[in-house]
C-alpha cells in the first residue's frame, strides 16, 4: 500500500499524556502537561521529558533537580489539558483545578493525589536539542493506586485508563482493547 509523505513532523502514535509536578523557587507546587516524553532507560530506570527552556516547569526542574510524572485517567482530560494550556506563572494550577498536591517523600516535587500513577524522579541529565531540552529523570519510585491493580497486584492498564494524545488531530483518546500478549504472539509460527 503506498504511503503519503508528510515531511519531518513530530508525530508518533500515540503520545503519552504526562502531567509533570514541580516546585517553584517560592515553594508553590506546579503542574504542566507534557506529551514529548517516555521511558528512555531500564538501568537505571529513567524517563525523559522535553521542555522549552522558556517554560516555568523547565526552570523549576533545573533548580530543584526533581520532578514527578503523573499519569491521568481519561476522566481527567480537562485537568490535563488545562495544565498544558495555562502557565503556573499566572496562578496555582492545583488550586484552579481542585487537585491535591502531595509532597513526595523521595524527591523535591509534588505528585497529583487524584491521578492513579506517579513516578518520582531525580534529574540526572539534560540535553539541549534545538528549541527543546530533554530532561532525564531517574525513577526512584513508582506509586500506583490500589484501585487500579489487577487481582495479581500489578498495574492494570484498563483500570488506569490512561489518557493518550494524538498530535495529528490534536485530540485525546483512551486505550483500546487487548490485541495480543506481548513476548508471546511473536513466537507463533505461520
Amino acid at each position: 500500500m503506498p504511503k503519503r509523505s508528510f515531511g519531518p513532523k513530530t508525530m508518533v502514535f500515540p503520545h503519552p499524556v504526562f502531567v509533570i509536578g514541580s516546585y517553584g523557587q517560592d515553594g508553590v507546587p506546579n503542574i504542566a502537561t507534557a506529551s514529548w516524553a517516555g521511558i528512555c532507560c531500564s538501568q537505571p530506570p529513567a524517563v525523559a521529558v522535553s521542555w522549552r527552556p522558556s517554560r516555568l516547569s523547565y526552570d523549576n526542574i533545573m533548580q530543584r533537580g526533581a520532578f514527578t510524572v503523573n499519569i491521568p485517567s481519561t476522566g481527567h482530560a480537562r485537568q490535563a489539558d488545562y495544565a498544558g494550556i495555562y502557565s503556573g506563572r499566572a496562578g496555582d494550577k492545583f488550586e484552579a483545578l481542585g487537585l491535591t498536591p502531595v509532597r513526595s517523600a523521595l524527591v523535591d516535587a509534588p505528585a497529583v493525589g487524584e491521578f492513579p500513577v506517579t513516578l518520582h524522579c531525580r534529574l540526572i541529565h539534560s540535553f539541549e536539542l534545538g528549541c527543546h531540552t530533554q530532561l532525564v529523570g531517574e525513577i526512584l519510585e513508582l506509586e500506583v493506586d490500589e484501585a487500579v491493580l489487577d487481582d495479581q497486584g500489578r498495574p492494570d492498564i484498563r483500570k488506569i485508563d490512561p489518557l493518550i494524545y494524538a498530535s495529528g488531530d490534536r485530540a485525546y483518546y483512551g486505550v483500546g482493547e487487548l490485541v495480543a500478549q506481548a513476548f508471546a504472539v511473536g513466537r507463533r509460527q505461520g
